[in-house]
């Protein structure tokens, strides 16, 4: 299975060697030389020297046969910029890094649907480490095909839960209101704005995607 990395940033270089010790081919691209240089022969994986945010760039590594693409450079804006180009260029996963929570919600709009904000989820695991409370890891949570998803309700979403006709093995679990968590019943009615997010599978993942995967019904 192949993995493709934007930035050879600390992160992208720890979790490269985790998935090359697993067997994962990847691949990283960087636009500093120097840092290529310093990592050759230390990781032992293909460099591209380039911008990622270029699709041609990008297009060197095949997106068909790409199973994930990390963008995980240290601007918030060029990592969003460059997953938004991955996705017109038809990689199966782009999973997009933001430090800054204000674009969280304008990632989601844009239907980047997997993005992840290191610094704000290793603030709540420490405070909560501090505070005495007992984590659980997602990844010991989430097994086999079960997937998270999220979209932004638009106009024509501002209805009851039962009316959305969601795909069989997929249900909201909870929503943000206003930057505020709201729990979701099964008679809950969604409002325009709403940030709501499901429990799926991967097959009914897709379907979910061609739906709401710009952040508004198709």
């Amino acid at each position: 299975m192949k993995v493709v990395f934007i930035g050879a940033s600390s992160l992208a270089v720890a979790t490269a060697s985790h998935l090359i010790d697993a067997d994962y081919e990847v691949i990283i691209i960087e636009n500093n030389k120097d840092v290529i240089d310093n990592l050759i022969g230390k990781v032992d994986c293909v460099f591209i020297h380039g911008n990622g945010c270029k699709p041609a760039i990008l297009q060197e590594t095949d997106p068909n046969s790409i199973a994930v693409l990390f963008c995980l450079t240290k601007s918030d804006e060029a990592n969003i910029i460059a997953s938004l180009v991955a996705r017109s260029l038809g990689f199966k996963r782009v999973i997009t890094r933001i430090e800054d929570p204000e674009f969280e919600h304008i990632c989601v709009e844009l239907g980047l649907n997997e993005t992840i904000v290191p610094t704000l989820t290793n603030a709540r695991y420490l405070a909560n480490i501090a505070a005495g409370r007992h984590i659980h890891e997602l990844s010991a949570m989430i097994r086999g095909p079960v997937r998270l998803f999220s979209f932004i309700a638009d106009e024509a979403d501002a209805v009851p839960i039962d009316d959305l006709a969601l795909p069989k093995q997929s249900r909201v679990i909870y929503c943000y209101r206003d930057n505020q968590y709201l729990p979701i019943d099964h008679d809950s009615t969604l409002k325009q704005g709403d940030e709501v997010v499901l429990v799926t599978t991967s097959e009914d993942y897709e379907k979910l995607q061609n739906k709401w995967g710009n952040g508004k019904a198709k």
